[in-house]
């Protein structure tokens, strides 16, 4: 085992014993435990990943855990941004591949191109399709799903999903089979193998349509949501490509004029105004 892995799972295992269940947000408290802080299998179950692989983890046998599995982890660990960072180190990633960072990777052109979509749900996606930034519709669209912006591991993991999204198993599939196509694409990547590696393990959906083999071009969609707010909003959605950023794509969901769903994101935009 190497000091890396043993200085990984050491620090996995000290944060894990600094948190109680209830500040955890656990039900159950500390009676019956021998020891402080989160079991393994409850870092698991709040980080979205099995237990054996996060037991993986913290023994040293796991040795590449992605960006986005460490992300998880820190948060259902709390860890402020210096610990983050600290956690990111050890297990081997650059933390400026962490999500305090998505915006700086997005081209300035979808940034600019985000702002000029008022009255749409607007947002960019990378290769892995983590939102990389979002207008404010898009993101009070998104809030149902927390911090969580990586959207094929909202669709296979997070609980919320089958009630948001009414197309929910077409949307599943579709989005494997672009995430499929984005592995052929840029085959270095490894937000995506990272990602692959993480849902393959923790969800038998997952790993059944990505052995289908199947390829797709996320393309123009219709799509609706169930949002707690607002409940069913009805959006097309355009996809755009970026010529200077590969594998960069802008997404807009526009409503039908004069339809109760372009009321319901009028009221969403008015929610995420300032004060």
């Amino acid at each position: 085992m190497t000091g890396r892995g043993n200085e990984l799972g050491g620090f996995l295992r000290a944060s894990r014993a600094r948190i109680e269940p209830g500040d955890a947000g656990l039900a159950g408290g500390v009676s019956g435990r021998r020891v402080r802080g989160l079991r393994r299998e409850e870092v698991a179950v709040l980080a979205g990943v099995s237990a054996d692989y996060y037991a993986r983890l913290e023994q040293g046998r796991e040795r590449n855990p992605s960006a986005q599995v460490i992300d998880a982890i820190g948060r259902a660990l709390r860890l402020p941004a210096d610990a983050r960072e600290h956690l990111y180190r050890l297990a081997g990633l650059n933390p400026r591949s962490g999500p305090d960072s998505r915006r700086d990777l997005v081209h300035p052109s979808l940034l600019r191109l985000l702002e000029t979509f008022p009255g749409a749900a607007a947002y960019a996606l990378g290769p892995a399709f983590d939102v990389l930034a979002a207008n404010p519709i898009a993101n009070a669209l998104l809030s149902p799903f927390g911090d969580e912006r990586n959207m094929p591991r909202v669709l296979f993991t997070h609980p919320e999903a089958k009630t948001v999204f009414t197309d929910w198993e077409l949307l599943r599939r579709s989005t494997v089979y672009a995430l499929r196509l984005n592995a052929g694409r840029f085959p270095d990547n490894t937000g995506i193998t990272g990602l692959v590696a993480e849902l393959s393990e923790v969800s038998p959906e997952f790993r059944a349509l990505w052995d289908q083999n199947n390829v797709g071009s996320l393309t123009r969609a219709f799509k609706v949501f169930v949002h707690p707010e607002v409940g069913r909003i009805e959006l097309t959605y355009q996809t755009f490509e970026v010529v200077d950023a590969p594998g960069q794509l802008l997404l807009v969901g526009t409503p039908e004029p004069g339809s109760r769903s372009e009321q319901a994101l009028t009221y969403l935009a008015s929610m995420a105004e300032p004060g």
